[in-house]
């Protein structure tokens, strides 16, 4: 068992810790550290024996590719091979900020880092912490801070749950802001392509560079190539089953209703995530927006999972904005179980 340090920068950046923080990134050690979208087990990108670590740590397949966090747009240059206009585009209004994009990858990112391909996905997060982090060390690559296909991680505290003792470092920066990972979006296709919906909607990617195409893995057509996390394997599931509820706004809620009687008549406990109260043996109000919903989404999956319930039933919502990136979660963490009305 590794001795894992709690560094905490509630209060914001601390240089002397940061300095520490990046000293062992630099030599190769393994700093789970906030984000804007979620926290992130980051390692050295560019270090191939620290990278695999992430892999052995998370217990992830070595085809789902990483995402490297940068946190200057020079850096863009080391990492990617070209830079398209788009990429140049969206860079200058959307960085720092939940957007990945998907290059072509330059000779000094191994091959490990981006699952085998030849293309890159990088994004500048727009969290304090994570920026100072990154520049006391080097561009980082860091997946979520989560076991490969459990809920990630919007606490420090969910990191601890998984990665105690296990890992270097682990930086509690307080709650993420935004709650989901994340929008991928790749510049290597004929057409600009949606990979992963995610922290910043996909209109907005559309005001700036016309329209974009989504990707079939998108509404969960199963692929055998990943040009991003998320596409390819399980993800987000708890270890309690959980069923999606959506469709009609007014009838989700009935519809959830009758399904905690009938359960609760087969001698379980259930658990509800939803926007508007429902009488369970647990409860976790999701909120009222999408923006909300998205904040709260992985803690209310995590805190359900952990309160002994039988079966988790959530609430669906409309896939506008980040209700997209929402829904994709949700659907990926019930494997699809899903009841419409």
């Amino acid at each position: 068992m590794r001795v894992t340090i709690i560094i905490n920068m509630r209060d914001g950046v601390d240089e002397r810790k940061i300095r520490v923080a990046g000293r062992l990134i630099l030599e190769g050690k393994l700093v789970a550290f906030p984000t804007e979208t979620v926290y992130g087990l980051g390692a050295d990108a560019l270090n191939e024996n620290a990278v695999r670590r992430i892999f052995e740590a998370k217990g992830r397949p070595p085809d789902n590719p990483l995402i490297i966090h940068i946190a200057d747009l020079k850096d863009l240059k080391k990492v990617a091979a070209s830079i398209p206009r788009e990429a140049e585009m969206l860079a200058k209004k959307f960085w720092p900020g939940p957007l990945t994009l998907v290059l072509p990858k330059s000779e000094k990112v191994p091959y490990v880092t981006t699952g085998g391909l030849d293309t890159v996905a990088v994004r500048m997060p727009a969290h304090p912490v994570a920026l100072a982090l990154i520049r006391a060390s080097t561009p980082v690559a860091a997946p979520s801070a989560n076991i490969s296909g459990r809920p990630s991680p919007t606490l420090a505290e969910h990191v601890v749950d998984d990665f105690y003792g296990k890992i270097e470092a682990i930086i509690d920066g307080g709650p993420t802001w935004v709650g989901v990972e994340s929008t991928v979006l790749d510049l290597t296709s004929e057409r600009p392509t949606l990979l992963r919906p995610g922290g910043l909607p996909l209109e907005e990617i559309e005001r700036v560079i016309g329209e974009v195409e989504v990707h079939p893995a998108v509404k969960g057509k199963k692929v055998d190539l990943a040009k991003a996390p998320g596409m390819k394997y399980r993800h987000y599931s708890p270890k309690t089953p959980v069923v999606v509820v959506e469709g009609n706004p007014e009838k989700r809620l009935e519809k959830i209703r009758e399904l905690v009687e009938e359960r609760r008549s087969q001698g379980l406990r259930v658990g509800v995530m939803a926007t508007a109260r429902v009488d369970a043996d647990e409860f976790y109000f999701l909120g009222s927006t999408p923006e909300e919903v998205a904040r709260n989404l992985f803690k209310a999956l995590r805190t359900l999972d952990k309160s002994g319930v039988d079966v988790i039933i959530a609430e669906g919502i409309e896939e506008e904005g980040l209700g997209l990136a929402v829904m994709n979660r949700l659907r990926k963490a019930a494997g699809y179980r899903v009841i419409r009305v």
